[in-house]
This record gives C-alpha cells, structure tokens and sequence, in this order.
C-alpha cells in the first residue's frame, strides 16, 4: 500500500473540525508468538464542530472492518478511511491487521538469538502509529488513550499508564491499562515480552526497568544508576518547571533492534545496546545518563505539553538535548556535560551547519515525510547549543520563571514556538522577537576573530552576528602549562564589539573567543598567533577550554584552512592532556578520525601511529586503561600492538573483539580467533560482533557476504549496523569496495522502507567514505533527488563531509 503523508493543510482542517474524546484500543499480540500479526481493534469517540462535514482517519494497517456510527466504511488505497457525513458526535471502529512486523514501520517483533524467546516493541514518531491501527496521527489532537492487550501467558506487558488488571485467560492473559493523560497518539506505547523486571520505589514514584532475559545480569547490574538518574533527574525537572512529573509510575524498558530512545510518555523505550555487554566506559555511563535526561524531559516538553505542528520538532528534540546536559550539570555527577557535548555532537553540528544540508532551525514542514528528514544535527545539538545561549541570554533564573509559566499555561495541550517566546519575553523583559529570527529563521554559523589595537581589543564579526552573549578569556604561560588571568562576557549587538577589562598584550599568552562555550559560533586566531594557538590548545587549563580551541582547530581542518597533519597533532596533544572522562573517548574518536578519514596516505600512518602512542601511554593509567586500550584496538600499527592488547585485555571479550576487527583490517588469519570468541562471548549478539570482523577483512568474498547481510537483506539491527558498516569500510581497500560504492546508489530508492530511523541510519552509515570521488558524490546527490526526503538529506549531509574528506587527502601540503 502507498500511504500518502499528512499535510499541514489536512492537518489544521482536521483540528478545526475535530475534537478526539477517546482511544480505546484493544491488541492482540498472542499471534506474534509464533508468527508475524498483531490484531488492533480500535474504537475513536471524537465529536464534530461541522456536521455533516467528511473528514479521513489514518490507517496503513490491512483493515478487516471499518464503521462509523454502525454504518460500515470503505477503506481507501493511501492508508486513509474516508469519513463521510459526521456528525456532532461520533464513534469511529476499525478492526485492523499489521503483519509486517519484521521490517514494517510502528510495531517490530525480535527473536532473541540466545533462547529463542520473543519480544515486541512499538514506536510511533513521527507518525507511525496508524501502521498499528486507526487514529488521528497528528500531534495536536490529544486524547485519553485506553489500551487493553491480550498477551501470551508469559509476558509482560507495558504501556503509558499506571497498574494494569491482569486476567489469565488460559494460554494467554488479558491487559487493562487505565485511561492515560491526553496525550497525541505518537507519545503512546505497548511493549511485550518475556522480559526480566526491576522495580523500586522512589520519592513517591514507582520506578520499572525492563530487559529481556538473557540480559537479565547486565539490567541488573546498571540498575543502580538506572535509578539513581531516574531520581535525581525527575526532582531537577519537577524543581526546575515547578511541576513534579504527575503519574507515579515510570519504566524504561530496554528492547533488542530498536534505534535510540523514544519518550513515550510514563513509558521509555530503549534500546538494549544502551546495557553495555562489556563494563561500560565513563563516556558511556554519561551517555546513558544524557539519554535517560533527554527523554524525562519530553515528559514535559513534548508529552504534557506538544507542539502543534512538526515545524517546532526542533524545538520539540532540542529542548530535551538541552535539557539534558542541564540537568546532568546540575543535578547529577556527570559535571562536565556540555564539555562533552563540545567535543562531540556539537563539532557535528558545525560541520553539518556549514554544508548544502543546512537549514534554519525553524522552518515550515509540508508534510510528515518533510518533518522526519529533519531529525539531524541542526535540530538536535545545533538547537541545544542555541537554547543554551538563550538562557544565557535571557539569565538562567528568568529562563526557569519562563518555562514554568509556559507549562502551567499550555499543560496537556499544544503550543507553538511564538508561545515559548512569549512566555520568555514575559518574564525576562527582553523583546526575543529579534533574537528568534536572528537564531531560529537563519541558517548558518557566525565566526568572530579579534583585532588588537595597542591594548584595546575589538570582538569583530564575519558578516552580520546574531544577538547573543558570549565571553572572551585571557590566558598567561605559567611554566609548561597556561593559566586564566581574565574572563570577559560581552553582549553582541553588531559587526564589532569592544572587549573590555582584558590584560594588556604583554601579558597574555592566548584570548580565547568563546571561552566557556556559551554560543554557537566559530572563530580564528590571529593569523601571526596561528600556528602557536594549534600549539596550545593542549596546554589550556580545563576540559572546556580545550574544547573551545579544538572546536577551532577542527572548523578549520573542514573549511581547508589547516591540514590534517596539523589537526591531527593539534588533537592528539590535547587527548594526551585530558583530564576530563567526559571528553577523553570523543577527543579519541576525533583524533583517530582526523588520522584515518582525512588524512592524505602519505600522512595516514604516521598520524595513526602518534594516537596509538597517546594510547599506550594513557594505559599506564588504571583509570583510563580501559578507554585507552579502546583506543590501541582501533589505531594498533602491527603484531607488536595487537600482542600487546591481547595481554592486556585478559578477560575483557569486547577488548578481544575489537583487536580482532583490527587483526582483521591487517591481513590477519582471524577465522580461529573468531571461533573462540563466539564460543566463550555471553553477549546474545555476539553474531554481530563476528560479522565486524568479517566486514573488515581485505577479501573479496568476505565483503560480498556482509553486504549482502548488511545492506540487502537487513540481518543487522539497527543499532549495530554503524559498527558493521565502519569495519566494511576501510581506507586501503579502495579496490575491493568501488563495486559497493555502485551498490549504495542502487539502494537508494528503498533505503526509506522500515520507518524514519533505519532510513536515516542506512543512508548515512553506508554511504562510501573511501573509493570515491567528488564525481561520485555529485552522481549520489543526483540520485537521491528522487529518493524519500530523509534518505534526501541524510545523504546530503554525509556526502557534503565526504567531500571535505576528499579535499584534505588530496592536498599538497598536506604534512604543512
């Protein structure tokens, strides 16, 4: 069936028609035991301002029986039901079937590969959930939703709202959730399963954690933390928007092959790659930490209150991404959230911003299909980084008096972005009317530089800035290292700001522009200063200042203004220094990238071998031994390195599967060593990790199988197939993967099919970082034009980086 995408038009007709009174939806899951359906009955009670007039409900599931008020309908061809002749009050039925439950979009059901036990997720953003049964799919229309769910006897059920009552119905069991708040359809969920439960009781909230069962020792084992955020996050933002999260239950249910996390409102679903097989690294304890934060926050701002329409998603996702590194700071131990945020998202951010992809934050979405090609790096750490400079802006105090007044004044209904600044200009007496178009109807990134004039100094602007208060720090030699003598805030009005209250010239060693990253902008050195500032960057005095001047380093390794021979010593020097847990694995991540994706050949190994050293020294430490290690696996320059890791890994079996991708990559007989490692690895999908290993193998017959399992007939969850795909593509194998680069384009007129994050994931990760050309990339975006807009602009995004890519291998100076 082609469904048609809901416009913005049909949208705002069907909310002036339409009020949705209740869901009541009954779904049989006991034939996904042992086989693909899932059977929805749903009964919509919704009254009509217009009598007579004829509206549509959403329903792309294979519909059995359709009426309304008793009197049978006629289903269309475009996953719609024509709803003829309303009246004032209404009761709509839909009896339907969804039996593409492998690959089809809203319900997914997953073998796990150790017992063989059955498991069910269901996820709806952004409009997913008419695949499942008949509704109004569009945020705006909240209603009460009942969920009743017939089961097999041995599972569990989960869903939004409070207790259920369960009847055993012999080899089944019966249901009955009570009504939840209004919320819109997509914020609603049922799980399922034999799943492995922990339960506690916190500050008057009973806290649920769910796993499948052979994970039941992982669950068990991060439960503590699991709780422990939960609590510390659930006080901060009830404090925070004066408004404690009002159900009492709230369960985070870890799935298998599901992508992310999705906020369903009392219910979170995860996925289970989040409960690491390996003891996880304190860059992913602070990971899962900003991922649990980021979905506590939509409680509030996404589920209590919704926004009308998806052109504020942005405002939707990068409230939550800002959010949680708010409360992670303030409220948690993970103290150094928005220096990791630097390090990682919002480098990403920056380039992304720069590239044919970019787009205001805010913009008008058409449709649906427009509104899911936008979940990206401008919406999600660009617009965190921006909602940072507002409370910056407006002063963190009247930013809270602002968000408490809009959820008091908009509670379980829907708003708009004009209502958030309303609120804020309220409060802050500040006119925000500038500073919205400036920051949220503009594309791009300011950069700033500084101008000396004697001991006067003047904040200068490439072009036109965007209001906003950043700050400027002064920084003197201080023995080996540098130290802060000043920091100075100033407010941006226009081209050239003076900067007042810094040390004379004599004095200061380095200015930082953006110190304490209040903005989100770039910025240059002094051009006589430069190659000294790519020297200091490691020798500033916090996480966050050398943030900030990596942050420069790497713009200008994109833009073609430094090498990646400078980069690449500029970053491994400050990976070398780090102190901070939180940004110790990105600069890795980074450093090993700028060696292995930008680097020209003749530069590629001595800079891979500078991070393999950083990393051997950083194992002396025991409490970077494990992250360093992580580190040697990827960068390891021959036997000598492997050997070592091996000994050092002792019973880590992550470790041992990480040295054998490398092994693999070196030419390495890896086929015993993979053997024994699935013989011994706990891990249910410990599968995957042998199909990396085979991806990375320079051979011909090993790269045809893992595509094929990989791309063509999907074997991979999703949340694994980055790591495939990265051990597939390999620099050095230009020879072996030019066929592949041709297979990825035959692949884009379905890379859509599975829902918005398979799309996204296997257009991004899959296409060609290495045996290509700038030819190529221009036959990819032309390709893409015809392919759905989320496969579209992923692939614009990915293929813009490519290219930059392409120009820092290919340049002469390229060791500088």
């Amino acid at each position: 069936m082609e469904t048609r995408s809901l416009t913005r038009t049909e949208a705002e007709r069907r909310a002036e028609l339409l009020t949705v009174e209740r869901y009541d939806v009954d779904i049989d899951l006991t034939g996904l035991l042992d086989g693909p359906q899932v059977r929805c009955v749903s009964t919509v009670t919704f009254g009509c301002r217009e009598p007579g007039a004829e509206t549509f409900v959403d329903c792309a599931a294979q519909v059995v029986t359709a009426t309304l008020n008793g009197a049978p309908l006629t289903p269309g061809t475009d996953g719609r039901i024509p709803l003829p002749a309303l009246a004032a009050h209404n009761v709509l039925r839909v009896e339907s079937v969804q039996a593409d439950t492998a690959t089809g979009e809203g319900v997914h059901r997953a073998t796990d590969p150790a017992d063989g036990e059955v498991y069910v997720w269901m996820s709806f953003e952004p409009d997913e959930a008419r695949f499942v049964w008949a509704c109004f799919d569009q945020p705006d229309l909240k209603a009460p939703h009942a969920f009743t769910v017939t089961a097999p006897a041995g599972w569990t059920v989960t869903a939004n709202s409070g207790d259920p009552v369960v009847e055993e119905r012999g080899a089944a069991r019966r249901w009955t959730f009570p009504d939840t708040p209004r919320l819109s359809v997509y914020n609603t969920v049922v799980n399922a399963g034999p799943f492995h439960e922990i339960r506690r009781q916190v500050d008057g909230h009973d806290l649920g954690l769910f796993a499948r069962r052979s994970l039941a020792a992982v669950l068990e084992r991060d439960a503590e933390e699991l709780f422990t955020l939960t609590r510390q996050g659930l006080a901060f933002f009830g404090e925070a928007f004066a408004m404690p999260f009002p159900q009492t239950k709230y369960d985070q249910v870890f799935v298998p092959e599901f992508g992310g996390a999705m906020e369903n409102y009392g219910c979170v679903t995860w996925s289970d790659v989040f409960l690491r097989r390996a003891e996880p690294t304190p860059a992913e304890r602070e990971l899962l930490a900003r991922v649990l934060l980021h979905e506590m926050a939509h409680m509030w701002f996404g589920n209590i209150v919704t926004m009308r329409w998806w052109d504020d998603l942005w405002l939707n996702e990068a409230f939550a991404e800002f959010a949680c590194h708010w409360a992670a700071e303030r409220a948690t131990r993970y103290t150094d959230a928005w220096a990791g945020h630097l390090a990682g998202d919002k480098l990403k951010a920056y380039l992304a911003d720069r590239g044919p992809a970019s787009h205001p934050i805010h913009q008008p979405i058409h449709d649906v299909a427009q509104a899911a090609s936008i979940f990206d790096n401008i919406t999600y750490p660009k617009g965190a980084s921006v909602l940072q400079q507002l409370m910056t802006y407006v002063g963190e105090e009247r930013f809270r008096a602002g968000m408490t007044a809009y959820f008091a004044r908009h509670a379980w209904g829907s708003a708009t972005l004009q209502d958030l600044v309303d609120a804020l200009s309220e409060v802050s007496g500040r006119d925000l009317d500038a500073w919205r178009t400036a920051w949220l109807a503009t594309a791009g990134t300011d950069r700033f530089s500084l101008e000396r004039d004697g001991d006067g100094v003047t904040l200068v602007a490439d072009g036109t800035p965007r209001p906003q208060v950043l700050a400027v720090g002064a920084y003197a030699r201080k023995g080996e290292a540098l130290h802060r003598t000043a920091l100075v805030r100033v407010e941006v009005t226009g081209p050239r700001t003076p900067v007042t209250g810094l040390p004379s010239a004599s004095d200061t060693a380095v200015l930082l522009i953006n110190d304490e990253d209040l903005t989100f902008a770039t910025s240059r050195p002094d051009p006589a200063g430069r190659d000294a500032f790519f020297r200091s960057a490691a020798l500033l005095p916090t996480p966050i200042s050398r943030g900030v001047a990596t942050a420069t380093v790497w713009d200008m390794l994109t833009t073609g203004e430094a090498t990646a021979a400078e980069a690449g010593r500029s970053v491994t020097a400050v990976l070398a220094a780090e102190t901070s847990d939180a940004v110790i694995e990105p600069c890795l991540t980074l450093a090993s990238n700028i060696a292995e994706q930008w680097a020209p050949d003749a530069e590629r190994a001595a800079l891979t071998a500078a991070v393999a050293a950083v990393c051997r020294d950083l194992a002396a430490d025991p409490g970077r031994r494990q992250v360093a290690l992580r580190g040697l696996a990827r960068t390891a320059t021959g036997p000598d390195d492997l050997a070592r890791l091996r000994e050092q890994a002792g019973d880590d079996v992550d470790l041992h599967w990480r040295a054998l991708v490398r092994a693999a990559e070196l030419g390495e007989d890896v086929t015993a060593g993979t053997a024994a490692l699935l013989a011994r690895d706990p891990d249910p999908d410990a599968r995957v990790r042998a199909l990396t290993v085979r991806a990375a193998l320079p051979d011909p017959a090993a790269k045809a199988e893992v595509w094929q399992r990989l791309a063509v007939d999907r074997e991979v969850p999703v949340s694994s197939v980055g790591q495939v795909a990265d051990a597939f593509w390999r620099p050095g194998q230009d020879a072996l993967l030019a066929p592949y680069a041709e297979r990825y384009l035959e692949l884009l007129p379905r890379l859509h099919q599975g829902g918005m994050i398979l799309a996204m994931v296997f257009a991004g990760r899959l296409f060609p970082p290495y045996a290509v050309d700038a030819a190529y990339v221009e036959d990819a975006r032309q390709a893409a034009r015809e392919a759905a807009p989320v496969v579209r602009t992923t692939l614009l995004e990915r293929s813009d980086t490519v290219l930059r890519m392409l120009a820092s291998r290919a340049r002469p100076d390229g060791g500088r």
